[in-house]
């Protein structure tokens, strides 16, 4: 199956208020609105696992990517019907408080380190990610964060926490945007930035970087699907986000994300429990 079809999915990397899908979408039963991360979009991932989706259900699911924090603040506002995030404890909040209901595993992966050949910092090969964070403040070189609120930019700074460490060293660059730019300004400064293995392995052959950190089980990267509280909206495609969810965990959606694979290399394992 081509991995790059792209006909069932609208990429929209969006600022908050921008943009409401309630009225655009909430008439039509066949489409269901899915607020997720880059890292979904950016890897191949969904245009891999959709059409095969539709020819099972009959729905058509319409992805809005985003940072995490946009993702959950759009299932917030009742502008999606479900969402697939990398954030667990904002992911806990968002269910706590009511927005969303059903929570389930569905896959991980993991983050890595990565910078410029040349490592000025002096961390490769690390296995403890929080001494090298420690080392690249120290070093003064120069780190890209995301700076969105995403699920990656959320993991950054639980690193630079328990490093104890306040990431605003002169070579700190906060650069709101989304791992693929985020990425491609890293590659052009030579610098470091901390990504998920998915985009980074999407990207690879096109930045001058190579991976410095990775294994740390502090890295793990766990992914969720989670609808949005019907009780809340109703205005919400429950049925079709239901269909999905429920498609995602099932054995054949289960079977294809551990069967994706980029260059060769797999992207994902699913996990649902």
């Amino acid at each position: 199956m081509n991995n790059k079809i792209s006909t069932f999915t609208v990429m929209a990397t969006l600022a908050l208020g921008s943009f409401s899908a309630t009225n655009v979408y909430a008439d039509d039963a066949s489409i269901v609105r899915l607020a997720t991360t880059t890292s979904t979009y950016h890897s191949g991932l969904l245009d891999y696992l959709l059409p095969e989706f539709k020819k099972d259900s009959g729905y058509e699911v319409q992805v809005l990517a985003a940072g995490t924090g946009k993702a959950l603040k759009m299932g917030e506002n009742g502008d999606v019907d479900l969402v697939m995030t990398h954030a667990p404890k904002a992911e806990a909040s968002f269910v706590e408080k009511g927005y969303g209901v059903d929570p389930k595993a569905l896959m991980y992966n993991d983050f890595v380190l990565v910078g410029p050949k040349a490592d000025p910092a002096h961390i490769h090969g690390m296995k403890d990610v929080t001494t090298a964070f420690e080392k690249m403040a120290e070093s003064d070189v120069t780190f890209v964060s995301r700076g969105d609120d995403s699920g990656t930019n959320k993991k950054e700074l639980i690193l630079w926490s328990q490093a104890k460490i306040e990431p605003n060293f002169g070579g700190y660059k906060a650069v709101g945007q989304g791992m693929g730019p985020t990425l491609n300004m890293t590659s052009e400064l030579q610098a470091y930035t901390l990504t998920d293995r998915g985009t980074w392995l999407a990207y690879q052959n096109k930045l001058d970087l190579k991976i410095m950190v990775e294994g740390d089980k502090r890295l793990f990267n766990p992914y969720q699907v989670i609808l949005i509280n019907p009780e809340r909206y109703n205005n919400l495609n429950t049925k079709g986000a239901q269909a999905f969810s429920d498609w995602l965990i099932s054995d054949k959606g289960q079977a294809m994300i551990d069967s994706f694979t980029l260059s060769g290399k797999k992207l994902f394992t699913a996990d649902a429990k």
